[in-house]
């Protein structure tokens, strides 16, 4: 087990180099690949070998440490505007997850008030987000666990635990949580087109000796009338300040179904998370990506056949029972309500 109390790390810092575990090759390899320059880690993240909005801003902060490293020194008066031409590249590399934006900014602030050697203070900040995340993701876990108090049986969609944070996991640290108080029956998702679902959220679970069940995508509803879960559990890529949700896609229409099921709707994430700037969903800008993850490759020469291929979906607030975060948690989270976590 490692500090994050949990038996995955996402991402890892050691002898001044960052290492990703490579999301693409699990379950079947456990890969991590070392990073020491930041388009390199810019690249991961759009490749999608980090994932997860809280793992993307963590892995960019220790990329912009990456970047001082290897253009401060005494002698060099545009190092700083190298490292900005670098801080520009990394955020551009997702556009949804508002996480990027935040753990960058924070970083950019902090290398603007450095007067001496930048090197070790803006490593240190860098290792401060990262665990700053894992003790925020233990407090949403806590919480979560404390709303959905005695479980008959949760799902969750897509992969928000620590392969998709510092450490724990949102939603599933929510599961981990509510596993230690006695829940016992978790189903996954699969979540296409990646199968983030079917090959890291179960494959995670079961590092911890916690045991699942994958469904289809399609089986959600089925699923749901045979009321075998009372609460789906999801984290979030960015929230608004009226409590929109930008998740993986199939959120929407899982909220949609849970209504009509009366079932409850809990999304999990940090505070850096929301996006106050946006007051509501309409203006979260929804990433695309290309029809060639969808097309088999038969088709991708077709002009005939194109794909629409959204990586995620707006759930409104007027479908989610509560937003937890590790500042507390806003049930029917609406413009007003959602305040309280400014504080």
């Amino acid at each position: 087990m490692n500090l994050n109390n949990t038996a995955v790390a996402a991402i890892k810092w050691e002898d001044n180099k960052l290492l990703l575990l490579d999301q693409r090759e699990l379950p079947n390899t456990v890969n991590y690949r070392s990073y020491t320059q930041a388009p390199e880690v810019a690249k991961a993240i759009k490749n999608m070998c980090v994932r997860g909005a809280p793992a993307i801003g963590i892995s960019a902060a220790y990329a912009v440490a990456l970047s001082v490293q290897q253009y401060y020194s005494s002698t060099n008066e545009n190092w700083l505007q190298q490292v900005n031409l670098e801080i520009q590249e990394l955020n551009a590399s997702r556009p949804t997850a508002v996480n990027l934006t935040w753990a960058l900014k924070l970083m950019q602030q902090a290398l603007e008030q450095i007067k001496d050697n930048p090197i070790a203070k803006i490593t240190a900040l860098a290792k401060k987000i990262h665990a700053d995340d894992i003790v925020a993701n233990q407090t949403i876990g806590e919480l979560g666990a404390n709303v959905i108090g005695e479980s008959i049986g949760v799902l969750t969609h897509c992969n928000a635990g620590a392969l998709a944070t510092g450490g724990y996991g949102t939603a599933l640290g929510v599961i981990r949580s509510s596993v230690q108080r006695g829940l016992k029956t978790i189903y996954a998702a699969e979540t296409r087109p990646w199968l983030q679902g079917a090959r890291l959220t179960v494959w995670e679970l079961a590092q911890d000796n916690i045991s699942s069940t994958l469904i289809s995508d399609s089986s959600a509803a089925e699923l749901m009338r045979t009321q075998a879960i009372d609460w789906i559990i999801v984290g979030a890529d960015r929230i608004a300040a009226n409590g929109d949700v930008a998740n993986k896609i199939g959120t929407y229409s899982l909220a949609i179904l849970a209504k009509f099921h009366q079932i409850k709707f809990m999304v999990a994430a940090p505070t850096s998370t929301i996006d106050w700037n946006l007051n509501t969903g309409s203006k979260i800008p929804i990433e695309h990506r290309t029809a060639q993850e969808l097309l088999p490759a038969c088709y991708t020469k077709n002009k005939l056949i194109n794909a629409w291929n959204p990586v995620f979906d707006l759930t409104p607030a007027n479908l989610i029972t509560a937003i937890v975060t590790e500042k507390g948690v806003v049930f029917n989270p609406n413009s007003n309500n959602m305040k309280t976590l400014q504080c």
